[in-house]
C-alpha cells in the first residue's frame, strides 16, 4: 500500500496541535495555582479555628480543629458580623455559613451552575438580586437571612432541612457534611469561644499600611452603626459609647495625628462581644493589613502569628477586658 505523500505531514501537525493543547492545559493550571499562592489559596497563610479555645479542655480530650484560608475565613466572619448586626441567634449563623461552604467553599466566586454567583450561589434571574448585589457578601448574606427567618421554626429544624428551605437546592442533604465545621467557626466568630480562632500570615507579612477609615466603614456596614456609635474621626483622641444586644457597647477612638502606628479601640462590657470582634479583625487581618489584636489579657501579632493568641501586659491598662484595640500595619 502506498503512504500518501501528505499523511505524515498530517501526523506531525496533529501530533503538534495535540502539544499545544496539552502546554495550555498545563499553563492554566500554573497560572491558576500561582494566584491561589498570591491570593493566600495555597499560599502559606492559614487560618485555624479550634473546638476550644487555648487552655480550655473539651473534656474528652479531644482536639477538632478546622482550616480555612483568609479568603474563607474572612467571608465566614461577614456572614456571622450580619447575623449579629440583625440580632439573629447562633444557629442561623451555623446555617448560613455550612450552606456557604457547600454552595461555594466559603468563596464569593462569579461563576455556578446557570446564573448563580457567589458565597451562596444565589441568581439574578431567580429574583436574589442583581450581579453586583449578589458579590457583596454583606448583601449576599442579608438576603440568606431574610429568607432563613421566613421559615417557621427554622432554628429547630434540622440543618438540611432549613438550608434547603432557603436554597431549593439539587442536593439537599449536603448541607449536612458541613455542619460540624460550621458549627466550629461559628462558635468562635459569635466569640462564644475565647481565643479559638488563630491566622498565621506566612512569611510574607502585610506589606502595606492599614487605614483606620477603612476598617470602620467596614465595621459599622457590616455590624451596624452601633459599633461605633459617638466614636470620633480616625484623627480625635476622644470616644464614645453606644448599644449591642442591649448589654455591650461599641466605641472606637484613635490616636493623634503624630501616633506611629493607627489604632482603633472598640469598647465592650461583654467578654463574649469583646471576643466576636478580636476574631473578626483577627479574620479580615490580610484585607484590612492589622498587624496586631489585644483583648482581654491575650494580644495577636502578625509579625508572631505562628504562635496565636499570647499573654498580654495590657488587659490591666484596658480596664479588664472593656477594650478590643486593633493596630494597623504602618508603611514600610
Amino acid at each position: 500500500m502506498r503512504v500518501s505523500e501528505t499523511s505524515t505531514p498530517r501526523r506531525r501537525r496533529g501530533r503538534g496541535l495535540r502539544i499545544l493543547a496539552a502546554l495550555a492545559v498545563l499553563l492554566g493550571i500554573a497560572g491558576y495555582l500561582a494566584t491561589q499562592y498570591v491570593t493566600g489559596g495555597a499560599g502559606p497563610a492559614r487560618c485555624t479555628v479550634r473546638a476550644t479555645g487555648e487552655g480550655e479542655s473539651n473534656g474528652d480530650g479531644g482536639s477538632a480543629e478546622y482550616k480555612v484560608r483568609p479568603e474563607q475565613a474572612s467571608n465566614a466572619a461577614t456572614i456571622e458580623a450580619v447575623a449579629s448586626s440583625r440580632e439573629l441567634p447562633e444557629r442561623a449563623v451555623t446555617i448560613a455559613i455550612a450552606t456557604a461552604i457547600q454552595e461555594s467553599g466559603l468563596r464569593n466566586i462569579r461563576h455556578g451552575d446557570r446564573d448563580s454567583l457567589g458565597l451562596f450561589q444565589q441568581r439574578p434571574s431567580q429574583g436574589w438580586g442583581t450581579q453586583q448585589q449578589i458579590l457583596d457578601p454583606v448583601y449576599a448574606s442579608g438576603k440568606f437571612y431574610d429568607h432563613l427567618v421566613k421559615v417557621p421554626g427554622y432554628s429547630r429544624l434540622p440543618l438540611t432541612v432549613a438550608a434547603q428551605r432557603v436554597q431549593r437546592s439539587g442536593f439537599p442533604q449536603a448541607y449536612a457534611k458541613h455542619e460540624a465545621n460550621a458549627a466550629l467557626l461559628t462558635a468562635a466568630l459569635t466569640g462564644r469561644r475565647a481565643a479559638a480562632l488563630n491566622c498565621t500570615t506566612g512569611p510574607g507579612g502585610i506589606d502595606k499600611a492599614g487605614n483606620a477609615t477603612t476598617v470602620r466603614e467596614k465595621l459599622a456596614r457590616e455590624f451596624g452603626e452601633d459599633v461605633l456609635r459617638g466614636s470620633p474621626k480616625p484623627d480625635t483622641a476622644a470616644a464614645g459609647t453606644g448599644s449591642h444586644r442591649g448589654s455591650g457597647t461599641g466605641a472606637d477612638a484613635a490616636k493623634g495625628a503624630d501616633a506611629k502606628q493607627p489604632e482603633i479601640v472598640l469598647t465592650v462590657d461583654a467578654e463574649q462581644r469583646g471576643w466576636e470582634l478580636a476574631h473578626w479583625a483577627l479574620a479580615h487581618w490580610a484585607e484590612l493589613r492589622i498587624s496586631e489584636i489585644s483583648y482581654g489579657g491575650r494580644e495577636w501579632a502578625a509579625d508572631r502569628s505562628e504562635d496565636g493568641w499570647r499573654e498580654s501586659d495590657e488587659d490591666a491598662a484596658d480596664g479588664g477586658g472593656t477594650t478590643v484595640v486593633l493596630r494597623l500595619a504602618t508603611a514600610s
